[in-house]
């Protein structure tokens, strides 16, 4: 029998990619030793924001989920036929915690559905990363969902690999490392699925096209059933199928999203 867990928790860094081998983020390189992950996990295209992170959300590519940058900033993400994780999890539980904080406001108002009695926070990633410490702390969420945004500003600003961007990314690396501290200070680490991963890397100071510095992501989860040190091969728009997995959750019926072969050991 599958083993459920009690936890989930994703910390997305928002235009990562997977430069994280090219500065120092031990955060990350402790998931991946302690964990399951690569350095190959693929985005959705065209690589933006808003068609990644919902399609890690909703579990389907972004010609099906039809979330792009100015539709999330102005309404909210309404498809019964294409629910986010947030909403299966909801239906199947409805005393679970649920809590997106986001520095990218419009995930938590116009991809997330609303009425689901989902807590939100939003704001700089330094302030917001001591919120989330402290709501997780307090809360314990079944469900955390996590958006840094300033490596993406530095790319855009700097480049994508650029020395600004990189230290950035460590600075990023730091407040995921307070996170899943935490997680291990609510007591909950043992019974939690932690999930590190990026919604797109970036290219000059750009992205949304298909190079590999844009559409690959690094991704890492650690938990008690994932084996340590192997290498998976998956999508972004794969992950609600981990998190439904994980919490012992039925996924949506006609997402594309699929289990990674070799995640779990049970």
């Amino acid at each position: 029998m599958a083993y459920v867990y009690s936890h989930v928790v994703i910390v997305g860094i928002d235009g990562a990619g997977n430069f994280y081998k090219k500065t120092e983020t031990p955060v990350i390189d402790r998931l991946f030793r302690e964990g399951a992950g690569t350095d190959r996990c693929l985005t959705s295209l065209p690589s933006i924001s808003a068609e990644c992170w919902g399609s890690m959300l909703t579990g389907v590519p972004p010609e099906v989920h039809g979330l792009t940058n100015s539709i999330v900033e102005r309404e909210p993400y309404v498809n019964k036929d294409h629910p986010t994780i947030f909403k299966l999890i909801r239906d199947a539980r409805s005393e679970a915690v649920l809590a997106s904080f986001s520095n990218w406001s419009p995930i938590n108002t116009g991809i997330v559905e609303g009425g689901l009695d989902v807590d939100f926070d939003s704001g700089d990633d330094a302030e917001l990363t001591e919120r989330i410490c402290s709501y997780i702390k307090d809360k314990k969420p079944v469900f955390l969902f996590v958006q840094l945004d300033n490596v993406d500003g530095a790319g855009h600003s700097y480049g994508y690999g650029s020395d600004k961007y990189l230290e950035t990314l460590s600075r990023a690396d730091g407040h995921l490392g307070k996170i899943r501290a935490a997680v291990e200070e609510a007591g909950i680490a043992d019974d939690t699925l932690f999930i590190a991963t990026a919604d797109h890397g970036g290219l000059g100071q750009s992205h949304g096209g298909d190079s590999d510095e844009e559409k690959y992501v690094f991704f890492a989860a650690v938990g008690k059933t994932v084996p340590k040190g192997s290498v998976i091969n998956l999508e972004v728009k794969d992950i609600p199928a981990i998190v439904a997995r994980a919490l012992g959750v039925k996924g949506a019926p006609n997402w594309n999203a699929r289990l990674p072969e070799g995640l779990f050991t049970e």
